[in-house]
């Protein structure tokens, strides 16, 4: 609980573990006694470490506020970081809020206490992926960024320095905290610290030191070893938000120091490599000269001058191959200026200054100029066909040379072999995958004696080199060779190379090119960086070119004629079959076209589809409307109707009266048919009663009192028929009676229909409405025709109650009928009256008048119930 007796613990421990010496050692002092001392601190480090608990409780104090405590606390860790880094890595990435503790110290407001808590971290973040994670997203970019502000950016002291070396730590080779540090926009916070102003003298160290490390900080998020797609993310980023153009601005700069050139030269080459807008702004630069010549005119000056820093021309070197790749419209326009109708004798151009380092008394200048022409011709069988037509002014007097002969003309000369070897990738890298430049080189008599020679002879060990990269060439004329020179076809090549140097040889000799220590050097990454300029060799793309084609030039020289013809008809039917693919290529293209102009159509009729369906909406309103004026019009014609059928004693055209009228003459229909039945059973009566008569007249003879028995049973049958009878004649009379009681409802006013009527009525307005609307719609705008069918309506009206008036004669014709009907029947009981009295007087049984009177009351009540 002491916080001075903690202090002086930790001070104590951290001078244990410590290997600093606070003093300068005497230089007598020899080195062993320095090593013997840091083999001392690991081991008390080993000590400390065994107990894990020990990490955890030093964490633990590091929250105390306490000066006296914490300072000694954050040195003690970053001690043990020292000696025993990724164990101690490996208990604070466990330790709960370990690491969130350790970022608090960047907050502290001791600048003490702060700057050490940014060694601390650095000796933490270095080579942990998952500590380095932890610390960005607990907000760390946000925090040093603010630091180095407030500290004067590039003009800050040592503690911008640390900011950032802690930020390179946190950003290089972490692929998630780079995406981070994009996505937060902390990129285009970067761009003020390289506002340069134009008075660079008197430069501090310091300064130098932060801007440096500044450059370094932007290559990280570029660099060639990140994924393609986060490298050309960021370069897109620092080309929206002014960092490209900034950078530029100090490479055109005067007065700023050598290694900050030499570094923002490199810097400027991994932000353009391979994004072409970065690429076309880089060729759009100009420097601040007069007349104003462009960037790259200027850097490849630099780079073929001798007295220039051999680094320097490196930066530049290497900022022109990225400036070229992947930039075939680059490639053109570099090319373009050594080409006879481009040269534009008042100013210097690119191609002069490449041809003129080409050809200088430097070796090193023939070298980077040899490299950065091969790497105008990279990948790009256009751009080597046209350097063919370069051709050279050597001397008064004699014809020019081309180029190609002029590179051979200097290579056979035996010049250094630096010179040569550049010379020699330059060739390979041009008539490589360019049978046309292949046959030129070979049109030269010279040239393949010239290469049959230095591989076949054995030189010293320098010469190796120069002897592997003249077999690779010879091999690529093999290889690319159209056999259109008949004295230098594959096979006399081949037949060649088997009596001079020897098939097993020429092999042996090619493969000296990737056995070479500097070889795998270049064939790291893509900036050249030589520790000396003599171990200037190799380039990083012709590294990439060799192991392409060292295996198929090894094949194509063993193989036989029989297997080349074999090869050859292989090819010829890929050939053919490129050829089909190629037509059906284009045939798919034609088809494409077509399907995108169906496309279009369909698109364009479909525009028109629902233009019309609006139409067609508008107009079904328009209907609308027009049916709600028809309604209104309806509503009010039928008041007018109403009241013309009131005068004229008439019910409304509506269809109720046609309705009424076709019920009775069913009705009739119904009478008729009865009447016709009554008369049928009258008919049938007259003959009973006839046959009556014949049995009453024989009852009166002498044989009459045998039948007496079959006349009983005659009279009964008779008696049931007249009961039958007489239920009939009652049911008529209920239907003569609703139907006289009908024809009163109907003459005195039809507008108080039955209730069944009223719904036969209702559906049958319905559907003549139904009927009336569809022929109304097509005559919905004129009034008069609306009046028209109204007249007609009412003539209707009239004639229907003309008909009316004749069913009602019909009625009144029906009941005289029935009253005669009547007639009939009285008449017939009374013959049945007179045939019982003689019965009774022949001494038969006959019921009484009043019995059948009281039945036929009987049935007349019953007959009332059911009506």
């Amino acid at each position: 609980t002491d916080s001075e007796i903690l202090g002086y613990a930790l001070d104590t421990l951290y001078n244990v573990i410590s290997n600093d010496e606070e003093e300068e050692q005497d230089e007598s002092e020899d080195e062993n006694a320095q090593k013997q001392g840091d083999d001392l601190g690991t081991q008390f480090t080993e000590k400390f470490l065994q107990d894990p608990e020990h990490i955890t409780l030093l964490l633990t104090l590091l929250e105390e506020f306490d000066f006296h405590v914490r300072w000694p606390g954050v040195k003690l860790l970053t001690a043990l970081l020292k000696n025993q880094g990724i164990q101690v890595q490996g208990i604070v990435l466990v330790s709960p809020m370990g690491v969130s503790r350790l970022m608090d110290l960047l907050a502290d407001s001791r600048e003490v206490i702060r700057n050490d808590g940014l060694l601390l971290l650095q000796q933490l973040t270095k080579g942990n992926a998952a500590i380095q994670k932890i610390v960005a997203f607990e907000n760390a970019f946000e925090r040093l960024l603010d630091i180095i502000t407030e500290e004067g950016s590039s003009d800050g002291g040592i503690v911008v320095e640390d900011c950032l070396l802690l930020l390179v730590n946190l950003l290089k080779n972490n692929s998630s905290n780079q995406n981070f540090f994009k996505e937060g926009s902390y990129i285009q916070k970067m761009k003020p610290w390289f506002e340069v102003g134009n008075d660079n003298s008197g430069w501090s160290a310091q300064k130098v030191t932060n801007l440096h490390l500044m450059l370094q900080l932007v290559r990280v998020m570029v660099s060639p070893v990140n994924s393609p797609g986060a490298t050309a993310s960021c370069q897109k980023c620092m080309y929206q938000c002014g960092l490209l153009q900034q950078l530029c601005t100090i490479l055109m700069a005067t007065g700023v120091p050598a290694d900050i050139l030499t570094e923002t030269i490199n810097t400027v080459s991994e932000v353009i490599r391979g994004s072409q807008v970065n690429q076309d702004y880089f060729a759009s630069v100009n420097a601040p000269s007069n007349p104003p010549r462009p960037a790259i005119v200027v850097l490849l000056m630099s780079m073929v001058n001798e007295r220039q820093p051999f680094v320097l021309r490196c930066a530049v070197l290497y900022c022109f191959q990225c400036f070229l790749y992947k930039n075939q419209k680059g490639q053109g326009e570099i090319v373009a200026t050594l080409l006879p109708s481009t040269i534009d004798a008042n100013s210097i151009s690119a191609g002069q200054l490449l041809c003129g380092g080409l050809f200088s008394a430097d070796s090193h200048s023939n070298w980077c100029a040899a490299v950065a022409l091969a790497h105008a011709l990279q990948d790009n069988l256009t751009q080597k066909e046209q350097l063919l037509r370069v051709q050279l002014a050597t001397s008064l007097g004699k014809p020019p040379v081309s180029l190609l002969q002029q590179c051979t003309n200097i290579l056979s000369q035996g010049s250094k072999v630096q010179t040569r070897v550049g010379l020699l990738m330059l060739l390979c890298t041009w008539i490589s995958n360019c049978p046309i430049a292949v046959t030129h080189f070979l049109h030269n008599q010279d040239n393949v004696p010239f290469l049959t020679a230095q591989i076949s002879e054995n030189l010293g060990e320098d010469e190796r080199l120069v002897q592997g990269l003249c077999a690779l060439l010879l091999g690529i004329c093999i290889y690319y060779n159209d056999n259109s020179l008949e004295n230098y076809t594959k096979e006399k090549l081949k037949q060649l190379i088997e009596k001079r140097i020897g098939k097993e040889n020429f092999v042996e000799k090619l493969g000296f090119i990737t056995k070479h220590e500097l070889y795998s050097r270049a064939a790291l990454k893509p900036q050249p960086v030589f520790p000396s300029p003599e171990q200037m060799l190799f380039d990083h793309e012709f590294t990439r070119l060799v192991k392409e084609l060292e295996g198929l030039i090894t094949k194509a020289v063993h193989k036989s004629s029989e297997e080349e013809k074999k090869e050859e008809e292989v090819k010829k039917t890929l050939e053919q079959h490129d050829n089909i693919v190629t037509q059906y290529k284009e045939l798919i293209r034609e088809q494409d076209a077509q399907i995108q102009e169906l496309k279009e159509k369909v698109a364009s009729m479909t525009t028109q589809t629902e233009q019309l369906q609006a139409t067609v909406s508008q107009q079904q309103s328009q209907i609308q409307q027009h049916k709600d004026q028809y309604n209104i019009l309806k509503l009010k014609l039928g008041k007018e109707n109403q009241s013309q059928s009131n005068n004229q004693g008439d019910t409304q055209v509506n269809g109720l009266q046609t309705e009424e009228l076709s019920q009775l003459r069913e009705q009739l229909e119904e009478l008729r048919t009865q009447q016709t039945l009554l008369q049928t059973q009258l008919s049938e009566k007259d003959a009973v009663i006839d046959s009556l008569k014949s049995a009453t007249q024989a009852a009166e003879g002498p044989a009459g009192g045998s039948d007496n028995t079959e006349l009983l049973q005659e009279l009964e049958a008779l008696k049931n028929q007249v009961q039958s009878h007489l239920a009939e004649i009652g049911h008529l009379k209920a239907e003569r009676q609703e139907l006289q009681r009908r024809a009163e409802a109907a003459s005195c006013d039809t507008a108080h229909p039955s209730d069944n009527s009223s719904d036969a009525a209702k559906a049958e307005l319905e559907s003549r409405l139904a009927a009336q609307t569809s022929e109304t719609e097509k005559l919905k705008e004129s009034r008069s025709e609306l009046e028209k069918q109204l007249a007609s309506a009412t003539s209707t009206a009239a004639i229907l109650q003309t008909e009316k008036s004749k069913l009602q004669t019909e009625v009144q014709e029906s009941k005289k009928e029935q009253d005669d009907l009547l007639m009939l029947l009285a008449d017939q009981d009374q013959k049945i009256h007179s045939l019982k009295q003689k019965l009774k007087d022949l001494g038969v049984t006959v019921e009484d008048e009043d019995d059948i009177d009281a039945r036929d009351q009987t049935s007349d009540e019953e007959d009332e119930d059911e009506d």
